[in-house]
């Protein structure tokens, strides 16, 4: 099995949702089917199917996540220098068309997320910028074509 990349931050917060799932989400799930079931026929209790289709999604995102951690190698982030891009990495790039300044982090696939400027280094504009320095020009193919970006600037936050 390969292992992927992940911050340490990012393991952690897979495993405080996974305990949060064990702990919190699919007890109160449970009782919600007890008592959806308390109501009558279950055969045409709204609540009822709707807790049991929750409980698949929770008892489907802890099998996920468990899997997740089990396939996951922390990568310590203390020590890397800003010469060149790599995991962990902070970096600035200006879209070469539009002009637009956008800063990204670097991480693994468990824990990318978009809209809080973490991308993986596993995604095409990720695999662009490994091993990239400041300067550098680098070309991506997207869905919407090719896209070229200059990297303005590598910076490294250190975890705790």
């Amino acid at each position: 099995m390969q292992k992927m990349p992940i911050t340490k931050a990012g393991f952690e917060k897979l495993k405080k949702e996974l305990q949060h799932l064990k702990t919190v989400a699919i007890p109160e799930n449970a009782r919600a089917i007890e008592e959806a079931r308390g109501h009558g026929d279950i055969a045409e209790n709204a609540e009822y199917q709707y807790a049991k289709e929750k409980q698949s999604f929770l008892h489907g995102r802890m099998q996920e996540i468990e899997n997740n951690l089990a396939s996951s190698k922390v990568i310590d982030l203390k020590g890397l220098t800003d010469e060149k891009v790599v995991f962990g990495s902070i970096v600035s790039i200006r879209d070469a068309d539009t002009g637009d300044v956008m800063e990204y982090q670097l991480v693994g696939p468990f824990e990318s997320d978009a809209s809080n400027n973490k991308i993986s280094v596993t995604s095409p504009i990720g695999k662009a910028l490994i091993s990239r320095e400041a300067g550098d020009t680098v070309r991506v193919k997207t869905p919407g074509g090719l896209r070229e970006f200059e990297i303005l600037n590598i910076a490294i936050r250190n975890e705790e």
